[in-house]
């Protein structure tokens, strides 16, 4: 026991000396934890001698992140991701697929193992890509909503694809009726489980939720409940702790849930990915350098191509094209685990298993720059991309009178500028790079057009410069920063208003010439102060901005505006 304790004790010291310099260099820490059991695999250290300790809690690691997944994946998921999200991530499933299959077919690997890498090769990292499109402040962004959108499409997949593979463990000639009896009795657990999450578990999570630490433990006692539930049934426990999360995902209390277990799971993860690195043995290396870069050049270079063709398919911009496409141009801890079922399965060699790890290496890799700098990549490839634009939307959205008014992306700000506009005047126009929303305003009556306002050709073919009020709700300094630009140097001073985060950004823009700067954050304390001072302590004033609101509220819950949700882990 002591002899575990030393030794886990030195794996935790190698982790976090990599990590440092990970996190030094810029670098995923998932990078880090993979280089880390690399260097105390058999290869380097060989500090894992039996590792029993080490591997239960990888399981465990597992275990934890997809109830956590779980918790995020309300039933009600698919009408949320909406469209495009759902369009893309199947299209970009089945290409990748099929052409990983043919491609793995080519180069050598039997049928069993394509499908294998095939189907990994798929699944996007979510944490990774979370993680980045927050960095860059870009999670509210329309390419973000979208690329959230295709991850959660994809996890859905992964969901069906490790419980194809839990059930058919064992193989042989009857795998197949393993699998249907197996798929019975999950249906039968589920069927039970439904009316239970929806009229019993809201009983008992409100009970819990009443201490803190309660529902920690009831949290942890549900998801490995159902874990051991769904293993008795002849699933994996990876299963049933996904099932676990879907079906608590319905209580009020899943954040809450969610960002407790984050330490723990994050804690346990990182043996799972020690344990990968610690098992990256080849025994034949050179045979796999051809297919490592084939598959590496299709995940990084053939994944977001297919995800801008069908976007721009759809009339989504080049650039919003390329930067959702930038997020699944690697796989991540789904693909891992998925392989690593197969290889507990007997399906696919331990070799294998060290193959994808190593694509995922080189793909988190690649893909980590190319976001961090994917401005300056748009910017040099930006004329390439323009043969995926549709030239109808943007030869026809153009404006062919002059306007009064002139709003710069629609979202939950817009809503209230259209309706004071409204008020002032019928002749404004809404600008935004989202076409669905784009047609709803059209179908409102409202003179709106498609268009991406970090084109500076765009904004000096829209009439900008004649515009008695500019209003920008885009937060962006670079875009506000654009328009002033264009607005110089044609000589035009038309009444700019435009937002920002930061009060430095603010400022910034106040010098180059903004009549004023929209602070969301402090509107709101700038709004509840004037409504405390005209209405006193008279209740009938604030019945009367209450029945205002409520009608507002209720306006924007049927356009779809959320409010974005903020979780108590972040930072």
């Amino acid at each position: 026991m002591e002899s575990s304790f030393i030794q886990f004790g030195l794996i935790i010291l190698v982790v976090l000396g990599v990590s440092v310099i990970m996190k030094f260099l810029k670098q995923p820490l998932i990078i880090g934890y993979i280089i880390s059991g690399i260097l105390v695999g058999p290869l380097f250290l060989n500090l894992i001698q039996g590792g029993e300790m080490i591997s239960i809690f990888s399981e465990m690691g597992i275990a934890f992140l997809l109830f956590i997944v779980g918790l995020h994946l309300s039933p009600k998921i698919i009408k949320e991701v909406g469209k495009i999200s759902l369009v893309t991530g199947i299209g970009q499933i089945l290409f990748t697929s099929v052409v990983g299959y043919f491609l793995g077919m080519l180069l050598g690997f039997p049928p069993i193992t394509s499908i294998y890498i095939a189907i990994a090769l798929t699944f996007s990292s979510t944490i990774i890509i979370l993680k980045l499109l927050s960095d860059k402040d870009s999670l509210e962004k329309l390419y973000g909503k979208i690329s959230i959108g295709f991850l959660i499409v994809q996890d859905l997949v992964a969901i069906i694809a490790l419980i194809v593979v839990s059930s058919l463990a064992g193989g042989g000639a009857e795998a197949g009726e393993v699998l249907i009896s197996t798929l019975v009795k999950g249906i039968v657990i589920i069927g039970i489980l439904i009316p239970i999450s929806h009229y019993i578990l809201p009983r008992f999570s409100d009970f819990f939720a009443k201490s803190q630490e309660l529902l920690f433990v009831f949290a942890i006692s549900w998801g490995l409940g159902l874990s051991l539930l769904f293993l008795y049934a002849g699933f994996s426990l990876e299963v049933g702790a996904l099932i676990a999360g879907v079906m608590l995902s319905m209580s009020p209390y899943s954040f809450e849930i969610s960002s407790k277990l984050k330490p723990l799971r994050d804690f346990f993860l990182i043996s799972f990915f020690i344990i990968l690195g610690s098992q990256m043995i080849f025994t034949n290396i050179s045979a796999l350098v051809v297919p490592t870069i084939v598959f590496s050049l299709l995940v990084v270079f053939g994944n977001p191509l297919i995800v801008i063709v069908l976007m721009g398919f759809f009339g989504y911009s080049k650039k919003t094209g390329f930067m959702s496409g930038l997020t699944v141009a690697q796989i991540g801890e789904f693909s891992l685990i998925f392989i690593a079922l197969g290889m507990k399965a007997g399906h696919v060699s331990q070799e294998i298993l060290s193959f994808v790890t190593l694509i995922s290496l080189i793909t988190i890799f690649g893909c980590t720059y190319l976001i961090m700098y994917s401005e300056k990549v748009f910017e040099k490839l930006s004329k390439v991309l323009t043969i995926f634009e549709k030239k109808k939307i943007k030869e026809k959205g153009l404006p062919k009178k002059k306007y009064d008014y002139i709003l710069l992306g629609y979202n939950r700000i817009g809503f209230s500028v259209i309706r004071a506009f409204s008020k002032i005047t019928k002749n404004f126009l809404v600008i935004d790079y989202n076409p669905q929303i784009v047609k709803e305003l059209k179908e409102e009556g409202i003179d709106a057009i498609y268009g991406d306002v970090d084109d500076s050709e765009l904004l000096e073919d829209l009439g900008l410069c004649k515009a008695a009020v500019i209003v920008s709700t885009i937060p962006e300094k670079e875009t506000n920063q654009l328009i002033m630009d264009v607005l110089k140097r044609n000589k035009a001073n038309p009444i700019t208003i435009l937002t920002s985060r930061q009060i430095s950004d603010a400022l910034e823009l106040y010098d180059s010439g903004a009549d004023y700067v929209i602070l969301p954050h402090f509107l709101g304390g700038e709004y509840v102060s004037k409504i405390i001072e005209d209405s006193k302590d008279l209740r009938k004033n604030y019945e009367k901005e209450k029945r205002k609101e409520l009608k507002i509220l209720k306006e924007r819950l049927k356009r779809g505006h959320q409010h974005p949700e903020v979780e108590k882990d972040k930072k």
